[in-house]
């Protein structure tokens, strides 16, 4: 890349993110009309392309697995601050969480894996990673899932799909626990394991040419960016619930829109690490993601619904269980080899596909 086109990166991913933030500060606890909502995806989507520069920036500098782990973590501390600002509206939210958290999940270990799969097989023949570290990252994920959301839907001491508050708070220290024993194992205990692998199977360290002001420099816009995205979502919110009102969709739509717009830094960025040949960069990212979904959001909503009145429903639906379980089955059948054709990736994505078909038409 010449220098004028870098430099007209560096300047846009610099402004675009402080631009957002003071869009949204300007626009917060407002009701922009629908020609505002439509005016502000293009700054919505200038903010997700900049917080995925800054965050391989800071990648880039503190290495793997930090580097997937610092985005994940910080993608999903907001999204669950999103989730609980809409729980809090007048309107029915009890399967806001739920819808949430399953789509972040299924857009998680299909969309993301499937394209991170596909397109490392396809530019390099074969995807290569270590099935020692994405195994352990997805039998946490499913671990996660089905304490919170399958188990949920067969416990008979509360009526309805739903937790009794002793059950939520021993589901939410779980996920804790979890997560946490997770993180130890990623960044202390066994970090080999989650590093990009080169063609002869070892670990490889990424090299830290970015200095340390330029790393601080863009962690500060990759936040500022992360909350605008995010705040900018929230806003468009009411636009999105109005839409699939409209067009007669499942109110599940928003819950998988809303999971969308917030993961897409995270997608972007696996996506271009497979593209390079980092796939076990990108498998981080994804199941970092899904795990930090469920890990936090769980947690965090059984302390707010502390306040939040009305039920809290958590278990899936018998269509949401069958994907999930498929998912399930597949995801090991792919995570086994340590490496993976361009037809595991479709697989994935079909599985992605069938998930958004039956969001829209169940």
């Amino acid at each position: 890349m010449s220098d004028a086109p870098a430099a007209r990166i560096r300047d846009s991913t610099t402004y675009t993110p402080i631009a957002a933030a003071i869009v949204l500060a300007a626009l917060w606890g407002s009701h922009p009309s629908d020609a505002a909502l439509v005016a502000l995806v293009p700054l919505l989507g200038g903010a997700v392309f900049s917080a995925v520069h800054h965050a391989e920036v800071v990648a880039h500098r503190i290495g793997e697995p930090f580097g997937s782990l610092l985005l994940a973590v910080a993608v999903t501390v907001i999204e669950v601050g999103l989730i609980v600002m809409l729980m809090t509206s007048d309107k029915d939210t009890s399967m806001l969480a739920r819808d949430t958290v399953f789509a972040a999940v299924m857009i998680c270990l299909n969309g993301i894996v499937g394209l991170v799969l596909l397109v490392g097989a396809l530019k390099h023949h074969l995807a290569i990673f270590n099935p020692e570290g994405t195994g352990a990252a997805l039998a946490t994920v499913i671990t996660l899932a089905a304490i919170t959301l399958i188990l949920p839907r067969f416990s008979t001491s509360e009526p309805g799909p739903e937790f009794t508050p002793g059950q939520l708070v021993f589901a939410a220290v779980a996920s804790l626990v979890l997560y946490g024993m997770f993180v130890f194992t990623q960044t202390v205990r066994h970090r080999e394991f989650f590093l990009p692998v080169d063609r002869d199977g070892d670990g490889v360290e990424d090299p830290h040419e970015i200095t340390d002001r330029d790393a601080l420099w863009s962690l500060v816009l990759l936040l500022i960016a992360l909350v605008a995205v995010v705040g900018l979502a929230k806003i468009e919110s009411s636009g999105i619930e109005r839409a699939v009102t409209a067009a007669g969709l499942p109110q599940a739509v928003v819950g998988v829109i809303i999971a969308v717009l917030v993961l897409a830094p995270e997608s972007i960025a696996a996506v271009k690490a497979a593209a390079r040949d980092q796939v076990q960069t990108g498998l981080n990212l994804a199941y970092g993601s899904a795990m930090a979904s469920i890990g936090l959001t769980i947690p965090a909503i059984a302390v707010a619904s502390i306040w939040l009145d009305g039920p809290l429903t958590l278990g899936l639906t018998q269509v949401q269980i069958v994907l999930l379980v498929m998912t399930v089955f597949v995801s090991i059948l792919t995570v086994v080899p340590g490496r993976s054709k361009p037809l595991q990736g479709g697989v994935h994505l079909v599985l992605f596909a069938t998930f958004v078909y039956l969001s829209i038409s169940p």
